[in-house]
């Protein structure tokens, strides 16, 4: 059995966690299968959507105990390079040209909470809480923050980061952690609703459309940033994709994507 499974169908791949007797928490063996799902999915031209998601009660637990233990005894160098594959992990994640969705079917901890932000959206269930517990430990949440705090704003993350409360799904939501709070029966539907919207549309459109979100956001509005817009926007028109769903929607039918 594998730390980490990967499922196919049709345009959707579904990423599960599956260590749920130690909370789904990660270490080398978890960090290096996500990094290579991924990695492949992404270059997979057949799938579209990434479903990340997990077994048992939590989503994750952040750092696996045992390997808490021996990165007790690590050198600096030894910290080092493992805190750089974790940063890995959360780059691809983000960087993935498919949309990426977090289906949360339960508690999300430190650095399960860098899982979370690293994907596109998130759906929750009702009953899971939050908390970025890092200095409770006497460490602090480094490697996940750039993603963290991109994903709950800054002002939100003073709080939980300096405090590690533990904080509810409806919080998560309300400062825009998870996109969306269902009770656990409907977690399915909400995430399958989230899923056919993205393979409706145009899979280079999606794409392109990740790297502008990439490049613009939290940038000054200036000349360089307009020229990069204005240049995007010429380049889409005049692409395979670009050109067919114009006129699909002029001429009233299907795009190709979805003939």
């Amino acid at each position: 059995m594998t730390s980490v499974q990967v499922q196919l169908s049709g345009h959707l791949a579904c990423v599960r966690l599956n260590r749920p007797e130690v909370r789904n928490a990660f270490n080398n063996e978890v960090i290096a299968e996500l990094t290579q799902a991924f990695t492949e999915l992404g270059h997979n031209d057949a799938v579209r959507v990434i479903v990340l998601a997990a077994e048992g009660p939590a989503f994750c637990a952040g750092a696996d105990l045992n390997w808490m233990r021996r990165m007790a005894d690590y050198t600096h160098a030894e910290n080092l390079a493992d805190a750089a594959q974790l940063a890995e992990m959360l780059r691809v994640i983000y960087a993935c040209p498919k949309p990426t969705v977090a289906r949360i079917q339960g508690d999300v901890y430190a650095g399960g909470m860098g899982l979370v932000a690293a994907c596109d959206m998130a759906v929750s269930v009702d009953t899971a809480n939050y908390c970025l517990s890092e200095v409770k430990l006497g460490l602090y949440p480094a490697t996940i923050s750039p993603y963290v705090i991109r994903a709950m704003g800054a002002r939100a993350a003073h709080r939980y980061f300096l405090t590690a409360e533990r904080f509810d799904a409806l919080e998560a939501l309300r400062i825009g952690f998870v996109h969306a709070v269902v009770a656990v029966d409907q977690l399915d539907a909400k995430v399958d609703e989230l899923t056919k919207a993205l393979t409706s549309a145009s899979p280079n459109a999606v794409k392109e459309c990740k790297t502008l979100l990439h490049d613009v956001a939290g940038q000054t509005i200036d000349a360089a940033l307009i020229e990069r817009t204005v240049e995007g926007i010429a380049s889409i028109r005049a692409s395979a994709q670009g050109k067919e769903g114009v006129q699909s929607f002029l001429q009233k039918r299907k795009p190709s994507w979805l003939v």
